[in-house]
């Protein structure tokens, strides 16, 4: 009996976990709140079918086209497919701290193309695992400004400056550099930046109909 009894306890504990991952896993921020949600897709993304992605609720997507001085492969043929689909589209650089900004900018102007309907690009700067330099605050302001500079110039539309929160803690770019913020926080909207932000991603294992394995789901400020 014993053995029964626990037995069940383990049952109802593994359902509490599968329930609450399946919860989690689908949970978007209201959309009473935020009417424009969509996602944001990671270096090496899985295929995505992106009509029923855009039945699912998407509104947009925005994808890696480079990262440093290295070319995001799946970049152009989605690219193409997500206007096809009715998803408005936007292209992001993941900043490398080992790479001169001019280069980088350089490497994603070639990449992604100067497409008037496509959302404001974005460069994200978060610490990774490829590259330990860490510059002092006043040379990485620089180098940011020259690579968004650049990129604005072949763009023609103010970039987002998507900042993780511990960049943000050590170097406090929001306050330096005047561009709109894309913060990142699961389940509570964050505060981090000195500024309001205008795009927060809210989830990073959202499970969407059209995209096998989770991807990063982002609101729009009202």
């Amino acid at each position: 009996m014993a053995r029964l009894g626990m037995a069940a306890l383990l049952a109802l504990a593994g359902m509490a976990v599968i329930g609450g991952w399946q919860f989690a896993t689908a949970w978007t921020p209201s959309k009473r709140t935020y009417p424009l949600q969509g996602l944001d897709l990671g270096e090496n993304p899985p295929a995505a079918e992106w009509p029923t992605v855009r039945a699912a609720g998407a509104d947009f997507a925005y994808q890696v086209a480079t990262a440093g001085t290295d070319r995001e492969p799946s970049f152009e043929a989605n690219w193409s497919a997500l206007p096809e689909a009715g998803l408005r589209r936007g292209a992001v650089h993941l900043y490398s701290l080992c790479r001169p900004a001019r280069a980088q900018a350089n490497a994603f102007n070639v990449v992604v193309p100067a497409a008037g309907d496509a959302l404001p690009a974005a460069v994200d700067l978060s610490f990774r695992d490829d590259c330990a330099a860490r510059p002092d605050r006043d040379t990485l302001v620089a180098d940011v400004r020259r690579f968004i500079t650049t990129v604005e110039a072949h763009t023609g539309k103010p970039m987002l400056l998507r900042v993780s929160r511990a960049v943000e803690a050590r170097y406090r770019l929001s306050a330096a550099i005047e561009r709109p913020i894309w913060a990142m926080a699961s389940g509570f909207a964050p505060g981090y930046a000195a500024r309001p932000w205008r795009l927060w991603r809210a989830s990073g294992i959202h499970r969407v109909r059209g995209i096998e394995g989770p991807v990063n789901w982002d609101v729009v400020a009202p």
